[in-house]
């Protein structure tokens, strides 16, 4: 309804064997804010289907993502905003971390139409590859049919720095410390938006506990 405010915080926690589906349907109208975070680990495949209607002036989304994988997992991200009136504003942010032979495909699209003038949107993907056989297939778009909007979008896949890592141990860490932090702090802008203290707690120990997985998957060049 008119002024409407939700925290969404979504944790899919599957097991290696794992099929997951789910599909996020949002309809905002005038002045709601919509806040998602969603986190992902485990599931042979999963799939997370969210699409967001910014359907009166002054409604606003923030949505965040972090998801890890590593084997032969499969994770497949598909976000779709529709900015249908003026005045509305969206935030589109996710991350990945991926290691051993896994896989992910993010597919962001922000469609703002012709009556949605001074629209604001904002999206991103960025994703760290921890082995040479781990792949990310990224395609943020931007369908803009109005002629007064302020819109950007952007992608990036990399692996964790010979140079970053260098730095680290130059202040005395070890390799495995010095990777460990680098990915931690790749992740920790998602995990920091968390409001709800005792759920960005345990997020921040599972993470943690989570990272000897990757540590020694960085190959030297």
């Amino acid at each position: 309804q008119e002024g409407a405010q939700i925290d969404h915080f979504r944790l899919m926690q599957e097991s290696a064997q794992a099929y997951h589906v789910t599909t996020t349907q949002v309809d905002q109208h005038k002045d709601s804010v919509f806040n998602s975070t969603s986190f992902a680990r485990g599931a042979a495949i999963a799939r997370n289907q969210l699409h967001v209607g910014l359907d009166a002036p002054g409604a606003t989304c923030t949505l965040k993502g972090l998801y890890l994988t590593d084997g032969s997992q499969h994770i497949d991200n598909n976000i779709n905003i529709d900015h249908l009136k003026p005045h509305t504003r969206s935030d589109l942010s996710f991350k990945g971390i991926l290691a051993d032979k896994s896989k992910a495909v993010f597919s962001g699209q922000v469609i703002v139409h012709k009556d949605a003038q001074k629209a604001f949107a904002v999206q991103s993907d960025k994703n760290l590859l921890l082995s040479e056989e781990s792949r990310i297939n990224t395609k943020p778009s931007l369908l803009i049919y109005a002629d007064d909007v302020q819109c950007m979008h952007g992608a990036t896949a990399g692996a964790v720095t010979d140079e970053a890592v260098f730095y680290m141990q130059s202040r005395g860490l070890d390799l495995e410390t010095a990777t460990r932090y680098l990915i931690q702090g790749f992740a920790r802008e998602v995990i920091d938006t968390i409001t709800l203290d005792g759920f960005r707690d345990y997020m921040d120990t599972y993470f943690i506990d989570s990272l000897p997985t990757y540590a020694f998957q960085r190959k030297s060049s």
